[in-house]
C-alpha cells in the first residue's frame, strides 16, 4: 500500500476559518449508468458547481491524496447506487483538502472497481449508499486483501436499520473474523484536525432538502421519515493491531454536505462547514496517519 509522503507531514492551514463559497452553476443532478466507462470525476459534467483546477509540483504526481470512489455490485432492486453525489462531492472535497491543508491532492479523483488491480495504489477508498451493497466473491476477496494489507474504507450515506444490516452482512463476508465497534466522541478521529464536540447527533448531515428546511422545522433526521434514522452511528472495524480499516457513517450524508455546499447558504453554513467537511477531513487524516 502506497502512502503519500506529504500526507504524513500535512498540517491544516486556517482550519477554523470560513470556507469561502464559489458561484453556483445551477442544473439538476444527472444520472450515470453504472456501466459507464468512467475513470475520473473530471470526465463527467458537474451539475451544480464550478471547480477550479490546480497543478501539483513536478515529480509529485504519485505523492498525492486521491479521492477514490468505489463502483460496487448492488442489489438490483435498489434505487441507490455508487454514483450518488458524483462528481461534485468528489471534486469539492478534493478542492477543500488542497485549499485548507498542506496536503497535495489529485485534482481529478478516481473511480475504481474493487477488482481493479490499481486498487492497491490508493490507501483510502469511498463507498456511498452501501445499504444496497451486494458483493460477488471476487469483489469480497479483493476488498479483504486490500483492507488487511493496509487499505482504508469510508462508507457513507445510508439510513435505517435495514440498510445497516445489509451493509454489515456484506462486510461480515469480507472480514468474517472482525466486528464493527461503535465509536464514542472521545475517539481521536473526532478530535484530530477539527474538534467535533461531544454530540454524535451533532455530526448529522441530512440531504440538502431536509437540511434547508431544518432552519424552520428544527428536524435534520427524516431522510426516510423513520425513527431509526434519527440517531447517528459512526462505527469502525479494526485489525489485530488496532488499526482502523473501515469507518461507517450511518444515518448521515456527508456526500451531500460536500456536493451541495455552493447551492444553499443555510445548508452550507450549518452542515457543509460545521459537519461534513470537518468530519471528512478528520477521517482522511486519521486514516493516513494511524
Amino acid at each position: 500500500m502506497k502512502y503519500p509522503t506529504l500526507l504524513i507531514l500535512a498540517v491544516v492551514l486556517g482550519a477554523g476559518t470560513l470556507l469561502a463559497q464559489r458561484g453556483r452553476r445551477g442544473g439538476g443532478e444527472g444520472w450515470i449508468s453504472e456501466d459507464a466507462p468512467v475513470r475520473t470525476a473530471r470526465e463527467v459534467e458537474t451539475h451544480s458547481n464550478d471547480f477550479p483546477r490546480w497543478d501539483n509540483p513536478a515529480g509529485f504526481e504519485h505523492d498525492v491524496f486521491t479521492f477514490t470512489r468505489i463502483r460496487y455490485s448492488r442489489d438490483p432492486r435498489s434505487r441507490f447506487g455508487c454514483f450518488t453525489d458524483f462528481p461534485d462531492s468528489d471534486l469539492d472535497l478534493s478542492y477543500r483538502l488542497q485549499q485548507l491543508t498542506a496536503l497535495k491532492v489529485d485534482p481529478d479523483g478516481r473511480v475504481l472497481r474493487l477488482t481493479d488491480p490499481e486498487l492497491f495504489e490508493f490507501p483510502w477508498i469511498y463507498m456511498v449508499e452501501p445499504g444496497s451493497l451486494m458483493l460477488d466473491e471476487a469483489e469480497a476477496t479483493s476488498l479483504r486483501r486490500y483492507l488487511l494489507n493496509g487499505g482504508f474504507l469510508m462508507a457513507d450515506d445510508f439510513w435505517g436499520e435495514r440498510q445497516w444490516e445489509m451493509f454489515a452482512d456484506q462486510m461480515k463476508q469480507v472480514l468474517p473474523d472482525h466486528q464493527f465497534i461503535d465509536l464514542s466522541m472521545d475517539h481521536p478521529v473526532f478530535q484530530g484536525i477539527f474538534d467535533l464536540g461531544r454530540s454524535m447527533n451533532g455530526l448529522q448531515t441530512p440531504n440538502y432538502q431536509t437540511g434547508e428546511s431544518s432552519q424552520y422545522t428544527g428536524v435534520t433526521w427524516e431522510e426516510f421519515h423513520g425513527s431509526d434514522t434519527r440517531d447517528v452511528h459512526i462505527r469502525a472495524i479494526f485489525d489485530e493491531r488496532s488499526r482502523m480499516m473501515v469507518i461507517a457513517c450511518h444515518n448521515t450524508d456527508n456526500g451531500d454536505g460536500w456536493e451541495r455546499e455552493q447551492e444553499y447558504a443555510y445548508f452550507f453554513r450549518e452542515f457543509s462547514e460545521k459537519r461534513a467537511y470537518p468530519l471528512g477531513i478528520n477521517i482522511i487524516f486519521y486514516a493516513m496517519t494511524h
